[in-house]
């Protein structure tokens, strides 16, 4: 009967630190969510996508051709051109916060 109290309580404690760690997960994966500075140039429109402040990957939207990206892959400042629709944040980034 001790031994399943103490299972009962520890299952409980268990379950209140997930419960209140929830939030704090929650909140993180809004901060995910990119901050887009926009600007327009002569003959293009510059995104730049940034997590916590750091710049990670800038969009260059010509106003002919495609449109592509410069990512900063390991977070050295170094930015490498990719082409394609979408981009993902970097794990540098995610591994900030």
């Amino acid at each position: 009967m001790n031994a399943l109290r103490s299972l009962t309580a520890l299952l409980l404690a268990v379950g209140v630190t997930l419960a209140a760690a929830s939030p704090a997960l929650a909140q993180s994966n809004e901060n995910l969510e990119p901050d887009i500075t926009i600007r327009q140039e002569e003959e293009r429109i510059i995104r730049e996508y940034r997590v916590n402040g750091e710049l990670y990957a800038i969009e260059i939207r010509p106003s002919a051709g495609p449109s592509y990206y410069l990512v900063d892959r390991d977070g050295d400042g170094n930015f490498e051109r990719q082409e394609g629709d979408r981009i993902a944040v970097p794990e540098w980034v995610l591994k900030t916060f």
